[in-house]
């Protein structure tokens, strides 16, 4: 692997021992982990990832074969659910990287996409909505098509495989709705804010607009903070903290003083990192008063809709449905009975559980684009638990788990149509008094 270590002390932040401590090698965790369950391998299953860990805080090199394995990790955070001893992976993990952020230079190319990327792209609305508009031309003018057509992806080697989990793009986008308050239909119960993400503004309008939508139908003033943008999430799972931190502090500047009942968001990838800002800023004073106050208000749209009394005008939707649990809602954030729960008060909608429903689909933030061979056989297993329910429908809480579930679809599917939660709520509520809206869910 292209890199060069600048260091051989140990970084300002790596793997606390305390953290390390906790685990007593009992392997547990090892079949929770998607990458052992499809290599085997030890030195690829949380038990054999902080082995490593172990061997560098006690002065070993960080090695290629360490980065690897380390780089291999989904950080999905299943084992946290699997392990008697409550160890922390998640931080563990990220700590990990961090450190190997900080000690190995990479390759020039590699740091000129991951600067990009990470410091030009994801927080700027601008870059965001040019970057959203070239490729909302590169699909509508047919182009997109004609590549897939022609097979020109296969010749492209790597980058056809991440061009086939690009997102799409849809305008309007959402950033237009930024700075707005969205009034509750009918009575106001809830005064709650909504964050609304960063790629989600360019590529999960739709979504952001029913989220809206179904939040306003359960008696909520939706408020959508201006000075709000990404929430670091993609950051801290890279190793880049110092960058997630400053993001995280506009965020909290942005959502600080507005009174509101919970603060939303419907990505659960995003949500494990926006209920840990208190770790992320645990040594910054004039921040820590700050997040431990948003991290008590912070919500899952699922979870704050399964927490209260909801609206019962949900119309039909008569279809079989599933539903992937997004790791870090089920294991990050503990959230599994809500969105289940809501999936049942849809009437007509008949609900099978998939087998392994909890295990990894293989988005996990942007690991389908930097490890795609595995993540692409992880969603290979996947998609033989869902086509063995039957169901017509799949539904997931996270916008990433949506595009890599709607890619399994194209590769290993049945034509099962992929939808968010939330989207189904927002269906069902506007077929209350349209029934045929109903129809266009059906698989």
């Amino acid at each position: 692997m292209a890199g060069s270590i600048v260091s051989s002390k140990h970084s300002s932040y790596s793997p606390q021992q305390v953290d390390l401590d906790r685990c007593v090698h009992c392997g547990l965790c090892i079949n929770a982990c998607p990458t052992y369950r499809e290599l085997g391998i030890e030195m690829d299953s949380p038990r054999g990832r902080i082995y490593q860990m172990v061997q560098v805080a006690n002065g070993a090199p960080i090695t290629p074969s360490y980065r690897e394995h380390i780089g291999l990790c989904l950080a999905c955070r299943g084992c946290e659910t699997a392990c008697p001893s409550g160890v922390q992976y998640g931080r563990l993990v990220e700590a990990a990287r961090t450190e190997i952020e900080s000690r190995v230079r990479r390759g020039l190319f590699t740091r000129m996409v991951r600067g990009f990327a990470f410091r030009r792209l994801l927080p700027s609305r601008t870059a965001l909505t040019i970057a959203g508009s070239i490729l909302y031309v590169y699909e509508s003018c047919g182009l997109r098509a004609l590549v897939r057509g022609l097979g020109i992806l296969k010749l492209l080697g790597r980058m056809g495989d991440i061009e086939r989990l690009a997102p799409p793009a849809e305008p309007p986008f959402f950033f237009s709705q930024i700075g707005r308050t969205f009034p509750a239909s009918g009575r106001r119960r809830y005064r709650v804010a909504f964050l609304a993400g960063c790629i989600a503004n360019i590529s999960f309008a739709r979504l952001n607009e029913a989220t809206v939508r179904v939040l306003q139908k359960n008696g909520c003033d939706v408020v959508v903070p201006e000075g709000q943008g990404c929430c670091g999430a993609l950051h801290v799972h890279a190793g880049l903290r110092e960058e997630a931190r400053r993001l995280a502090r506009r965020n909290l500047d942005a959502f600080t003083g507005g009174d509101y009942d919970a603060i939303i968001t419907n990505a659960a990838g995003c949500g494990s990192t926006l209920k840990e800002y208190d770790e992320l800023l645990h040594d910054d004073p004039a921040y820590l008063l700050k997040a431990r106050a948003f991290q008590t208000r912070m919500r899952d749209v699922t979870e704050f809709l399964g927490s209260i009394e909801l609206n019962p005008d949900l119309g039909p939707i008569d279809s079989t449905v599933t539903y992937q649990d997004s790791c870090h809602l089920a294991h990050g954030q503990k959230v599994r009975t809500a969105p289940r729960q809501l999936l049942a008060r849809i009437p007509q909608l008949r609900f099978r559980e998939m087998p392994l429903a909890d295990i990894c689909c293989g988005s996990a933030g942007i690991y389908n684009i930097v490890q795609n061979a595995m993540s692409m056989q992880i969603l290979e297993r996947k998609m033989e638990s869902v086509n063995s329910t039957g169901a017509g429908l799949i539904a997931t809480a996270n916008p990433g788990c949506v595009l890599q579930l709607q890619a399994g679809v194209r590769l290993h599917g049945s034509g099962q149509r992929v939808m968010h939660v939330v989207e189904l709520l927002d269906l069902a509520y506007r077929s209350f008094s349209k029934p045929a809206e109903s129809k266009r869910a059906k698989g």
